[in-house]
């Protein structure tokens, strides 16, 4: 509960803490790099605080507000932040394990270098954000808004992005192996470099997405629309298994698995 507290006097609006006025002071702009958040804090105002470092640990923040917020290193295991805005804020290096993210909005925040294993973005907006660097597996990404987003280089080992919106999205150099990539757009993404090997891309579509060098053995690609696809060979096409369903470039021939 100190710690709590402590942690309260600088935050703000955190009301639904049951701690002694005393030990509350919302004056603050600055959050201490060290501190312990946990329990419940509903619609807390955490817009531009330096939150660098925190711990918030089984914790509930549904729908706050960290617009801008500082939380670069930050410890956020196993916490709900469901409805949540974290727009522009800094996340760089924060460790995401097992939190939940459902419906957030996290236009451009920058996540290069997270970890963000087991969590869960289902419907979050994550329109413009830097994923670069970061590891995601198991992470559940359904119905997410990534238009744009920035996942260059990151480990994403049997994630969730189905029926997403994925248009212009980068992936290069990342490993996206064993995932779900159906129902999806990926318009103009690129995946160039990318490794997609035994991961699902059924139904998704491909118009303009850019697989230079990517890997694609026993990627399946049954109904996938890849008719545009830029720098598609026909070794990768062999690797994939596909069906008559499948929309190839003129010239190239689909593998029946």
């Amino acid at each position: 509960m100190q710690s709590v507290a402590a942690a309260l006097a600088f935050a703000g609006a955190c009301s639904a803490f049951a701690l002694p006025a005393a030990a509350v002071t919302l004056q603050e702009r600055d959050v201490a790099r060290v501190i312990s958040l946990g329990g419940t804090c509903n619609r807390c105002e955490l817009s531009g605080r330096d939150l660098s470092g925190a711990t918030m640990t089984g914790a509930s923040f549904r729908n706050s507000t960290l617009i801008g917020a500082n939380l670069r290193g930050a410890s956020m295991i196993g916490s709900v932040f469901q409805g949540s805005s974290f727009r522009d804020a800094d996340m760089r290096g924060a460790q995401l394990a097992g939190s939940v993210f459902t419906e957030a909005n996290m236009e451009r925040v920058n996540l290069s270098g997270a970890s963000a294993n087991g969590s869960g973005f289902t419907k979050a907006n994550l329109t413009r954000a830097n994923l670069s660097d970061s590891e995601a597996n198991g992470a559940n990404f359904t119905a997410a808004m990534m238009d744009r987003m920035n996942a260059n280089d990151s480990i994403m080992f049997g994630v969730t992005m189905r029926q997403v919106s994925a248009s212009r999205a980068t992936f290069r150099d990342a490993q996206i192996t064993a995932s779900n990539l159906t129902s999806s757009d990926f318009t103009n993404a690129d995946f160039s470099d990318a490794n997609l090997d035994m991961s699902r891309l059924r139904s998704s579509n491909f118009q303009g997405a850019n697989f230079k060098d990517a890997s694609m053995r026993r990627t399946d690609i049954r109904g996938a629309d890849l008719s545009r696809a830029r720098n598609l060979t026909q070794e990768q096409v062999n690797q994939a298994c596909g069906d008559r369903t499948t929309s190839l470039p003129r010239g190239l021939t689909v593998r029946t698995c």
